[in-house]
């Protein structure tokens, strides 16, 4: 009896353990592989060298600074800035009474000049018929003759100083001798301005430029007649074939800097003051690939970069030559090729054939999920 109540419980025991046993592994987690989420960049066609790119202002090549060819005090200035001009305008005016008061003294100094030549010609004359009569001495003719020509000397410097002192008057107005803008005004009406000082500034209209400031270490790349490339602020889409026409032979004392002046084609749509950028290419660059500077890494003293294999999934290592640096990272002559990708950043913890989760590939890993999802939900 006993012994038939006991193998019912053992084989009821031994079943209860085989269905626990079946539940543990059908509820034992699967191992989920980890994928390391990379940053990547795209290899883009090769570049013609490293860019050069430099702001300025395009200003006018030709530009006066106009003042007045006497001194005085400013009576009234006539134009302000951004007004056209053109020969024969007149920008501002001094005060003229002290100058025509020289010209009152001039005339004057020349009618006294003109009596003195009537004088003296009398004279010479009498002197002459004396002399051809023997009354009076020969020293006495050529005294009256030699008084005669300085009297036409005196009247001669008097009216020469009469059209000086009338010119002086007229250089009381400044005028324009150009055609151009008003870009500056450097005096104001009341103020006493010494001559040639500049009072208004005027951009001469005709051929336009950019100039920029260029350090030392690349100045060497600019040279007069170098071909360059100038787009605009205001206008995204212009692009301008720029010319290198003048290259500081010094540097700005405070800036450190040498200014570079590129000649522009001639376009409606430029104006002066508008801000440029002008880009110049490296010379005696070969063609090289730009990518991140984060994206070269060293392996066994080379330089490589990881290489995305999208179909994969996966990395892997390529040794690459790098040919110097770029405004936006480092450039590399061989290695690489258009369209490849990448690795832009943790490429210290990159290993070969590493799964990556790419951020393309991932994107499109959760669409599919979530079509698939539905189609779970309708089998339940």
């Amino acid at each position: 009896m006993s012994s038939f109540l006991k193998l019912p419980i053992g084989l009821a025991l031994a079943t209860t353990i085989a269905v626990f046993s079946g539940c543990s592994e059908q509820k034992k987690p699967q191992a989920v592989e980890v994928l390391r989420p990379v940053k990547v960049a795209e290899i883009a066609a090769a570049d013609e060298g490293r860019s050069l790119v430099y702001s300025g202002a395009v200003r006018a090549r030709k530009q006066m600074d106009l003042g007045f060819r006497v001194a005085g005090k400013i009576t009234e200035r006539l134009v302000d800035v951004g007004e056209r001009v053109k020969p024969g305008t007149v920008l501002a005016r001094l005060d003229a009474v002290d100058l025509e008061l020289a010209v009152r003294r001039a005339e004057a100094d020349l009618a006294s000049a003109d009596k003195q030549v009537e004088i003296s010609a009398l004279a010479r004359r009498r002197a002459e018929n004396l002399a051809s009569k023997n009354i009076a001495p020969q020293a006495e003719l050529e005294q009256s003759v030699l008084s005669a020509d300085q009297a036409l000397s005196a009247r001669q410097s008097a009216l020469s100083a009469l059209e000086q002192a009338r010119n002086q008057v007229a250089y009381a107005e400044l005028k324009s001798d150009v055609t151009g803008i008003v870009t500056g005004v450097s005096a104001e009406a009341g103020q006493v301005v010494s001559a040639g000082a500049p009072v208004i500034s005027v951009a001469v209209d005709g051929e336009k430029e950019i100039e920029i400031a260029v350090p030392e270490n690349d100045i060497a790349q600019f040279r007069p007649g170098k071909a360059v490339k100038a787009s605009f602020w205001s206008y995204r889409n212009l692009t301008l074939d720029g010319t290198v026409r003048e290259v500081s032979g010094s540097a700005n004392t405070q800036s450190r800097t040498f200014a570079v002046r590129v000649s522009l084609p001639d376009d409606e749509k430029l104006r002066l003051g508008m801000t440029g950028m002008v880009t110049a290419r490296t010379d005696g660059e070969v063609a090289a690939f730009s990518v991140p500077l984060a994206a070269v890494t060293e392996k066994d003293g080379k330089k490589i970069v990881w290489i995305v294999d999208k179909a994969k999934g996966t990395v892997h290592s390529r040794v690459v030559t790098v040919s110097g640096f770029a405004d936006d990272g480092v450039r590399i002559a061989e290695g690489v090729k258009p369209g490849e990708t990448v690795v832009a950043a943790g490429t210290q913890f990159m290993a070969e054939d590493m799964k990556v989760k790419v951020p393309g590939a991932a994107t499109a890993e959760a669409q599919d999920s979530t079509q698939a999802a539905p189609q779970g939900a309708d089998r339940s």
